[in-house]
């Protein structure tokens, strides 16, 4: 049985599920990012039980076809962002198109409906998030990380962290 859980989005939820699996004695064979695949099928009690226990830890099972479609999307992000140890020099549309097996364009206006956001601008706010933890936790020079994230040119990446943040590269490094 599929089960499909929103925000969880790490390992430290990964960790959580698998917890409340195993107190519920519930059999799993499969936790990742959002989903999780139990061995046997969940009577309604158990699938109650399971979800007060998510939803304690701020997790939420999910049965809503667009919803689920929409935080595989987030999922597929993040781990676009997060996971490649660069980004993919390929177009981000193709890619997460790819990875989720749908047309880009379905994708994107389910995403839209769901967040009042663009997937695209989803993904460069990621980007910028993931520009801070670089520009406060490695030594990473403002070109490598340009090149990590694969932004076109410094300047780039500088005016799309400025009009997300407000705030210049430099400037934010220095306030650590």
């Amino acid at each position: 049985m599929k089960l499909f859980i929103k925000n969880m989005i790490c390992t430290r939820c990964k960790m959580v599920v698998k917890k409340e699996l195993e107190n519920l004695g519930l059999h799993y064979t499969r936790v990742q990012l959002g989903e999780v695949v139990i061995s046997e099928e969940l009577n309604n009690k158990q699938l109650e039980q399971l979800k007060a226990a998510l939803s304690e830890s701020g997790l939420e099972l999910m049965d809503d076809k667009k919803a689920i479609l929409n935080e595989r999307i987030k999922i597929a992000v993040f781990e676009h962002v997060y996971r490649n140890e660069e980004l993919s020099k390929i177009n981000f549309s193709e890619a997460i198109s790819e990875k989720l097996q749908t047309d880009y364009n379905f994708l994107a206006g389910v995403f839209s409906e769901l967040n009042e956001t663009t997937i695209e601008n989803y993904y460069i706010k990621l980007k910028i998030e993931r520009v801070k933890e670089l520009l406060l936790k490695t030594d990473l020079t403002l070109t490598e990380i340009s090149y990590k994230l694969n932004y076109c040119s410094i300047a780039h990446l500088s005016a799309q962290f400025k009009r997300i943040t407000g705030l210049t590269p430099t400037f934010y490094k220095n306030l650590r």
